[in-house]
Protein backbone atom coordinates (compact mmCIF):
# COMPACT_ATOMS: atom_id res chain seq x y z
CA UNK A 1 0.00 0.00 0.00
CA UNK A 2 2.81 2.37 0.93
CA UNK A 3 4.57 1.46 -2.31
CA UNK A 4 1.44 2.24 -4.37
CA UNK A 5 1.03 5.58 -2.59
CA UNK A 6 4.66 6.47 -3.28
CA UNK A 7 4.24 5.67 -6.98
CA UNK A 8 1.08 7.81 -7.20
CA UNK A 9 2.87 10.73 -5.52
CA UNK A 10 5.82 10.39 -7.90
CA UNK A 11 3.51 10.36 -10.94
CA UNK A 12 1.69 13.46 -9.71
CA UNK A 13 5.00 15.23 -9.12
CA UNK A 14 6.25 14.45 -12.61
CA UNK A 15 2.94 15.57 -14.11
CA UNK A 16 3.05 18.85 -12.22
CA UNK A 17 6.60 19.56 -13.38
CA UNK A 18 5.83 18.74 -17.00
CA UNK A 19 2.48 20.54 -17.20
CA UNK A 20 2.66 23.43 -19.72
CA UNK A 21 0.24 25.50 -17.65
CA UNK A 22 2.55 25.41 -14.62
CA UNK A 23 5.77 25.95 -16.55
CA UNK A 24 4.80 28.46 -19.23
CA UNK A 25 2.92 31.75 -18.86
CA UNK A 26 -0.14 32.33 -21.03
CA UNK A 27 0.07 36.08 -20.38
CA UNK A 28 3.10 38.27 -21.01
CA UNK A 29 3.88 41.85 -20.05
CA UNK A 30 5.80 43.85 -22.64
CA UNK A 31 7.61 46.79 -21.06
CA UNK A 32 8.23 49.61 -23.50
CA UNK A 33 8.47 53.37 -23.97
CA UNK A 34 5.65 55.82 -24.63
CA UNK A 35 6.37 55.93 -28.37
CA UNK A 36 5.63 52.23 -28.87
CA UNK A 37 2.68 51.60 -31.16
CA UNK A 38 1.44 48.72 -33.29
CA UNK A 39 -1.90 47.99 -34.90
CA UNK A 40 -4.40 46.25 -32.62
CA UNK A 41 -4.71 43.38 -35.07
CA UNK A 42 -0.99 42.64 -34.92
CA UNK A 43 -0.81 41.58 -31.27
CA UNK A 44 -4.16 39.81 -31.67
CA UNK A 45 -2.53 37.69 -34.37
CA UNK A 46 0.20 36.67 -31.92
CA UNK A 47 -2.44 35.67 -29.36
CA UNK A 48 -4.45 33.75 -31.94
CA UNK A 49 -1.34 31.86 -33.08
CA UNK A 50 0.09 31.06 -29.65
CA UNK A 51 -2.71 31.41 -27.09
CA UNK A 52 -0.51 33.95 -25.27
CA UNK A 53 -1.96 37.37 -24.49
CA UNK A 54 0.24 40.46 -24.28
CA UNK A 55 -0.21 43.43 -21.96
CA UNK A 56 1.73 46.51 -23.05
CA UNK A 57 3.10 48.52 -20.12
CA UNK A 58 4.59 51.87 -21.18
CA UNK A 59 7.09 53.61 -18.92
CA UNK A 60 8.07 57.04 -20.23
CA UNK A 61 10.93 57.64 -22.64
CA UNK A 62 13.72 55.14 -23.32
CA UNK A 63 15.91 56.54 -20.54
CA UNK A 64 13.16 56.25 -17.94
CA UNK A 65 12.32 52.77 -19.18
CA UNK A 66 15.87 51.53 -18.71
CA UNK A 67 16.24 53.22 -15.31
CA UNK A 68 13.08 51.54 -13.99
CA UNK A 69 14.14 48.17 -15.39
CA UNK A 70 17.51 48.46 -13.63
CA UNK A 71 15.82 49.36 -10.33
CA UNK A 72 13.52 46.32 -10.57
CA UNK A 73 16.16 43.93 -11.88
CA UNK A 74 15.64 41.37 -9.09
CA UNK A 75 11.88 41.37 -9.57
CA UNK A 76 11.12 42.45 -13.16
CA UNK A 77 7.74 44.03 -13.81
CA UNK A 78 7.62 42.60 -17.30
CA UNK A 79 8.65 39.55 -19.31
CA UNK A 80 10.11 41.29 -22.37
CA UNK A 81 11.46 44.82 -22.70
CA UNK A 82 11.41 46.70 -25.99
CA UNK A 83 12.83 50.13 -26.70
CA UNK A 84 16.38 50.26 -25.36
CA UNK A 85 18.55 51.76 -28.08
CA UNK A 86 22.27 51.78 -28.79
CA UNK A 87 22.80 55.03 -26.87
CA UNK A 88 21.66 53.28 -23.66
CA UNK A 89 22.36 49.64 -24.48
CA UNK A 90 25.31 48.93 -22.20
CA UNK A 91 23.31 50.10 -19.18
CA UNK A 92 20.70 47.44 -19.82
CA UNK A 93 22.56 44.39 -21.15
CA UNK A 94 22.87 42.67 -17.78
CA UNK A 95 19.09 42.73 -17.41
CA UNK A 96 18.49 40.31 -20.25
CA UNK A 97 18.55 36.56 -20.75
CA UNK A 98 20.60 35.58 -23.83
CA UNK A 99 18.44 34.50 -26.74
CA UNK A 100 19.17 34.37 -30.47
CA UNK A 101 16.01 34.16 -32.54
CA UNK A 102 16.04 32.01 -35.69
CA UNK A 103 14.54 35.05 -37.45
CA UNK A 104 17.85 36.90 -37.06
CA UNK A 105 18.81 35.27 -40.35
CA UNK A 106 16.51 37.81 -42.03
CA UNK A 107 17.81 40.85 -40.12
CA UNK A 108 20.29 43.41 -41.43
CA UNK A 109 23.60 42.02 -40.03
CA UNK A 110 24.88 45.49 -39.18
CA UNK A 111 22.14 45.83 -36.55
CA UNK A 112 23.07 42.68 -34.62
CA UNK A 113 25.32 43.40 -31.66
CA UNK A 114 24.89 41.09 -28.63
CA UNK A 115 23.07 37.76 -28.00
CA UNK A 116 21.23 39.32 -25.06
CA UNK A 117 19.26 41.69 -27.28
CA UNK A 118 17.39 41.43 -30.58
CA UNK A 119 17.30 44.36 -33.04
CA UNK A 120 13.72 45.23 -33.94
CA UNK A 121 13.94 48.54 -35.79
CA UNK A 122 16.24 51.43 -36.60
CA UNK A 123 15.94 55.14 -37.26
CA UNK A 124 18.41 57.72 -38.45
CA UNK A 125 18.68 61.08 -36.70
CA UNK A 126 19.34 63.56 -39.48
CA UNK A 127 19.09 67.21 -40.37
CA UNK A 128 15.68 68.06 -41.85
CA UNK A 129 14.96 71.26 -43.72
CA UNK A 130 11.94 73.26 -44.83
CA UNK A 131 11.96 73.12 -48.64
CA UNK A 132 10.26 76.50 -48.98
CA UNK A 133 13.19 78.21 -47.25
CA UNK A 134 15.70 76.89 -49.78
CA UNK A 135 14.14 77.69 -53.13
CA UNK A 136 16.88 80.18 -54.05
CA UNK A 137 19.74 78.94 -51.85
CA UNK A 138 21.07 75.41 -51.51
CA UNK A 139 20.16 73.48 -48.36
CA UNK A 140 23.04 72.34 -46.14
CA UNK A 141 24.85 69.25 -47.36
CA UNK A 142 26.13 68.19 -43.94
CA UNK A 143 27.51 69.25 -40.59
CA UNK A 144 30.31 71.41 -42.03
CA UNK A 145 27.83 73.77 -43.68
CA UNK A 146 26.00 74.59 -40.44
CA UNK A 147 28.81 76.80 -39.13
CA UNK A 148 28.98 78.89 -42.32
CA UNK A 149 27.55 82.44 -42.36
CA UNK A 150 25.09 81.40 -45.09
CA UNK A 151 23.28 79.21 -42.55
CA UNK A 152 23.38 81.58 -39.60
CA UNK A 153 20.31 81.55 -37.33
CA UNK A 154 18.77 78.65 -39.25
CA UNK A 155 19.25 75.59 -37.03
CA UNK A 156 17.38 74.32 -33.97
CA UNK A 157 18.76 71.33 -32.04
CA UNK A 158 17.55 69.46 -28.98
CA UNK A 159 19.31 69.41 -25.63
CA UNK A 160 21.24 66.11 -25.42
CA UNK A 161 20.69 65.96 -21.67
CA UNK A 162 16.91 65.78 -22.10
CA UNK A 163 16.30 64.51 -25.62
CA UNK A 164 17.11 61.26 -27.43
CA UNK A 165 17.59 62.87 -30.88
CA UNK A 166 19.55 65.63 -29.18
CA UNK A 167 21.93 63.05 -27.74
CA UNK A 168 22.16 61.27 -31.09
CA UNK A 169 23.09 64.55 -32.80
CA UNK A 170 25.76 65.25 -30.18
CA UNK A 171 27.16 61.75 -30.77
CA UNK A 172 27.14 62.41 -34.52
CA UNK A 173 29.32 65.48 -34.05
CA UNK A 174 31.70 63.55 -31.79
CA UNK A 175 31.88 60.67 -34.28
CA UNK A 176 32.54 63.14 -37.10
CA UNK A 177 35.04 65.51 -35.44
CA UNK A 178 36.55 63.36 -32.69
CA UNK A 179 37.47 64.14 -29.11
CA UNK A 180 39.84 66.87 -30.25
CA UNK A 181 37.38 68.70 -32.47
CA UNK A 182 33.76 68.37 -31.40
CA UNK A 183 33.85 71.07 -28.71
CA UNK A 184 35.28 73.62 -31.14
CA UNK A 185 32.60 72.63 -33.63
CA UNK A 186 29.83 73.23 -31.09
CA UNK A 187 31.32 76.55 -30.08
CA UNK A 188 31.17 77.64 -33.73
CA UNK A 189 27.71 76.13 -34.20
CA UNK A 190 26.23 78.05 -31.28
CA UNK A 191 28.04 81.24 -32.30
CA UNK A 192 26.31 80.90 -35.68
CA UNK A 193 22.91 81.37 -34.05
CA UNK A 194 21.86 77.78 -33.38
CA UNK A 195 18.85 77.52 -31.05
CA UNK A 196 18.69 74.80 -28.36
CA UNK A 197 15.23 73.38 -27.54
CA UNK A 198 14.49 71.10 -24.57
CA UNK A 199 12.92 68.29 -26.64
CA UNK A 200 11.98 67.15 -30.13
CA UNK A 201 8.36 68.32 -29.91
CA UNK A 202 9.41 71.88 -29.05
CA UNK A 203 12.12 71.95 -31.69
CA UNK A 204 9.92 70.56 -34.46
CA UNK A 205 6.58 72.21 -33.78
CA UNK A 206 7.54 75.49 -32.06
CA UNK A 207 10.85 76.38 -33.78
CA UNK A 208 11.03 74.53 -37.10
CA UNK A 209 9.21 76.35 -39.87
CA UNK A 210 8.58 73.06 -41.66
CA UNK A 211 6.63 71.83 -38.64
CA UNK A 212 4.57 74.99 -38.23
CA UNK A 213 7.00 76.77 -35.91
CA UNK A 214 8.86 80.02 -36.33
CA UNK A 215 12.48 81.00 -36.79
CA UNK A 216 14.39 77.86 -37.81
CA UNK A 217 14.18 76.27 -41.28
CA UNK A 218 16.58 73.47 -40.26
CA UNK A 219 15.97 71.00 -37.41
CA UNK A 220 17.52 67.86 -35.96
CA UNK A 221 14.89 65.19 -36.60
CA UNK A 222 14.60 61.82 -38.38
CA UNK A 223 14.98 60.47 -41.89
CA UNK A 224 11.34 59.34 -41.58
CA UNK A 225 10.00 62.82 -40.72
CA UNK A 226 9.16 63.87 -44.33
CA UNK A 227 6.70 60.98 -44.94
CA UNK A 228 5.16 61.61 -41.53
CA UNK A 229 4.50 65.18 -42.62
CA UNK A 230 2.65 63.91 -45.70
CA UNK A 231 0.61 61.33 -43.80
CA UNK A 232 -0.49 63.69 -41.03
CA UNK A 233 -1.03 66.81 -43.16
CA UNK A 234 -4.32 68.56 -42.36
CA UNK A 235 -5.07 68.79 -46.07
CA UNK A 236 -4.02 66.02 -48.48
CA UNK A 237 -0.67 66.71 -50.16
CA UNK A 238 1.24 64.70 -52.74
CA UNK A 239 4.69 66.11 -52.04
CA UNK A 240 6.68 66.30 -48.82
CA UNK A 241 7.18 69.86 -47.59
CA UNK A 242 10.41 68.92 -45.82
CA UNK A 243 13.49 66.95 -46.84
CA UNK A 244 16.35 65.11 -45.17
CA UNK A 245 20.09 65.70 -45.37
CA UNK A 246 21.35 62.13 -45.57
CA UNK A 247 25.00 62.79 -44.73
CA UNK A 248 26.26 62.80 -41.13
CA UNK A 249 23.13 61.08 -39.79
CA UNK A 250 23.42 59.01 -36.61
CA UNK A 251 21.80 55.59 -36.57
CA UNK A 252 19.69 54.58 -33.57
CA UNK A 253 18.80 50.90 -33.23
CA UNK A 254 16.03 49.71 -30.91
CA UNK A 255 16.26 46.31 -29.28
CA UNK A 256 14.07 43.82 -27.43
CA UNK A 257 15.38 41.70 -24.57
CA UNK A 258 13.96 38.95 -22.38
CA UNK A 259 13.69 39.83 -18.67
CA UNK A 260 12.00 36.59 -17.54
CA UNK A 261 13.09 33.52 -19.46
CA UNK A 262 10.30 31.39 -20.89
CA UNK A 263 9.31 29.80 -24.15
CA UNK A 264 6.45 32.28 -24.32
CA UNK A 265 8.84 35.23 -24.07
CA UNK A 266 10.99 33.77 -26.85
CA UNK A 267 7.91 33.39 -29.02
CA UNK A 268 7.09 37.06 -28.53
CA UNK A 269 10.60 38.11 -29.57
CA UNK A 270 10.33 35.83 -32.62
CA UNK A 271 6.99 37.41 -33.48
CA UNK A 272 8.45 40.91 -33.24
CA UNK A 273 10.78 39.83 -36.06
CA UNK A 274 7.96 38.34 -38.15
CA UNK A 275 7.12 40.08 -41.41
CA UNK A 276 3.67 41.00 -40.08
CA UNK A 277 5.06 42.84 -37.06
CA UNK A 278 7.99 44.32 -38.97
CA UNK A 279 5.82 45.70 -41.75
CA UNK A 280 3.50 47.23 -39.16
CA UNK A 281 6.33 49.28 -37.63
CA UNK A 282 6.87 52.15 -40.12
CA UNK A 283 3.40 53.72 -40.09
CA UNK A 284 3.02 53.31 -36.33
CA UNK A 285 6.43 54.27 -34.94
CA UNK A 286 7.94 55.95 -38.03
CA UNK A 287 11.14 53.96 -37.93
CA UNK A 288 12.45 51.29 -40.26
CA UNK A 289 12.09 47.53 -39.77
CA UNK A 290 15.14 45.46 -38.94
CA UNK A 291 14.22 42.72 -41.43
CA UNK A 292 15.82 43.24 -44.80
CA UNK A 293 12.84 41.66 -46.62
CA UNK A 294 10.12 43.70 -44.89
CA UNK A 295 8.18 45.82 -47.37
CA UNK A 296 8.02 49.55 -46.72
CA UNK A 297 4.80 51.55 -47.13
CA UNK A 298 4.43 53.68 -50.24
CA UNK A 299 4.95 56.90 -48.28
CA UNK A 300 8.34 55.71 -47.03
CA UNK A 301 9.39 54.59 -50.48
CA UNK A 302 8.37 57.90 -52.03
CA UNK A 303 9.29 60.55 -49.47
CA UNK A 304 12.34 59.35 -47.57
CA UNK A 305 15.78 57.92 -48.18
CA UNK A 306 17.72 55.63 -45.87
CA UNK A 307 21.23 57.07 -45.35
CA UNK A 308 23.75 54.81 -47.02
CA UNK A 309 26.61 55.48 -44.61
CA UNK A 310 25.25 56.65 -41.23
CA UNK A 311 27.51 57.49 -38.33
CA UNK A 312 27.61 54.95 -35.50
CA UNK A 313 29.45 54.44 -32.25
CA UNK A 314 30.22 51.42 -30.07
CA UNK A 315 27.57 51.30 -27.28
CA UNK A 316 30.33 50.64 -24.74
CA UNK A 317 32.11 53.84 -25.80
CA UNK A 318 28.85 55.76 -25.49
CA UNK A 319 28.23 54.34 -22.02
CA UNK A 320 31.75 55.13 -20.82
CA UNK A 321 31.63 58.75 -21.99
CA UNK A 322 27.96 59.80 -22.24
CA UNK A 323 27.72 61.69 -18.94
CA UNK A 324 31.05 63.44 -19.44
CA UNK A 325 30.17 64.48 -22.99
CA UNK A 326 26.82 65.88 -21.86
CA UNK A 327 28.50 67.79 -19.03
CA UNK A 328 31.08 69.23 -21.42
CA UNK A 329 28.37 70.14 -23.92
CA UNK A 330 26.41 71.88 -21.15
CA UNK A 331 29.44 73.99 -20.24
CA UNK A 332 29.63 75.15 -23.86
CA UNK A 333 25.90 75.69 -24.43
CA UNK A 334 24.98 77.04 -20.98
CA UNK A 335 28.05 78.98 -19.81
Amino acid sequence: MKRIAAIVIAILAVSACSSPSSAEPTELVLLTHDSFAVSDATLKTFTAETGISVTVLQGGDAGSLVTQAVLTKDNPTGDVLFGVDNTLLTKALDLFVPYESPALADVNPSLITDPRVTPIDFGDVCLNYDKSAFETVAPPSGLDDLILPAYANMLVVENPATSSPGLAFLLATIAEYGEDGWEDYWTALLANGTVVAPDWETAYYANFTGGGGTGSPIVVSYASSPPAGVIFAEEPIDEALTATVTSNCFRQVEYAGILKDSEAARKLVDFMLSKEFQEDIPLNMFVFPARIDAALPTEFEKYTEVPSNPLTMDPAVIDANRDRWIDEWTQIAVP
